[in-house]
């Protein structure tokens, strides 16, 4: 008995060193929202680490820039959403046709490639198809296009961190 003990003992000892050495040690950013509320609940939530509380708690809860993303979900907002990951940073559009132009659509990807808000930080690929004999074949884009694009996401991405300042 006092080995399947000791054994217990020493797998739960172990267990906790491992859970403790999953915190982060990632160097601090004072250019992106930052949460300061319970951040490190510790093991199953037993031991509380900061007690302070915030009401700014976005950048917690995803891996990127939160102006980035948010101005990128804004600026994208008139196409149907396809899929959000929040932690890689990647937004993907479904395909949108103008109403005006339905023989035209347009399909959209915002990568977010840091957790600052930096214009390196921000790639955008836009795909086109335009319909002949009754299928979607795929066209080209200009460049300026997701130029364009990328500059209103920037351009939205520092409206919100200029009102976020301003408060």
């Amino acid at each position: 008995m006092t080995i399947i003990r000791s054994a217990v003992f020493g797998f739960t000892a172990l267990s906790l060193l491992s859970l403790s050495a999953c915190s982060t040690f990632a160097k601090k950013d004072d250019t992106a929202p930052v949460a300061t509320g319970s951040e490190s609940k510790g093991f199953l939530g037993l031991f509380s680490g900061n007690s302070q509380t915030s009401t700014n708690t976005t950048e917690a809860s995803i891996g990127v820039n939160a102006y980035l993303w948010r101005a990128s979900l804004d600026t994208i907002s008139f196409m149907p959403l396809a899929s959000a990951d929040p932690w890689g940073g990647v937004i993907i559009s479904d395909w949108y046709a103008n109403p005006e132009k339905p023989d035209e659509r347009f399909k959209t990807t915002v990568y977010i490639l840091d957790s600052r808000l930096r214009a390196d930080a921000l790639n955008v690929t836009v795909n086109k198809q335009v319909m002949q004999n009754g299928g979607w074949i795929d066209s080209a884009v200009s460049a300026q296009t997701e130029i364009d694009v990328e500059n209103a996401i920037l351009t939205r991405a520092r409206q919100l961190r200029l009102s976020n300042v301003n408060k």
